[in-house]
C-alpha cells in the first residue's frame, strides 16, 4: 500500500468550503481512479493547517494518476483557497493496524 500526503493551508474562515469542497468533489473523483483505497482529511482550525492522506493499492498507481493530470484537476478546486502552495509527498505503508 502507498499513501500520499498533501499539506496546505488555508484562512480560518475558508476551512468550512475546503472541506465541502473535499467532501463533495475530489473524494467522489479519488473513488473513480484506479487503486484508490480511502482517504483521510484533517483540519487544524487553529492554524488553518490541512493535511489529505489518499491510500493506494501500490506507487504506481498513485504516480499514474498523476501522470493522467488527476491530481493536479483537484488542486485547482481549491488553490483559490490556499495560503500557501501545497506540499506533497508519498511514503510507502509498512504497518497498518
Amino acid at each position: 500500500m502507498f499513501a500520499r500526503m498533501t499539506t496546505a493551508e488555508t484562512k480560518l474562515e475558508w476551512i468550512d468550503r475546503f472541506i465541502k469542497i473535499y467532501e463533495e468533489s475530489i473524494v467522489p473523483a479519488a473513488k473513480q481512479q484506479k487503486g484508490y483505497c480511502g482517504a483521510y482529511f484533517m483540519v487544524d482550525r487553529k492554524t488553518g493547517k490541512l493535511v489529505s492522506i489518499t491510500m493506494w493499492d501500490c506507487e504506481e498507481d498513485a504516480l499514474d494518476n498523476e501522470k493522467s493530470h488527476y491530481y493536479q484537476e483537484q488542486l485547482v478546486k481549491v488553490m483559490n483557497i490556499m495560503t500557501k502552495p501545497p506540499i506533497r509527498e508519498g511514503y510507502e505503508v509498512v504497518v497498518q493496524a
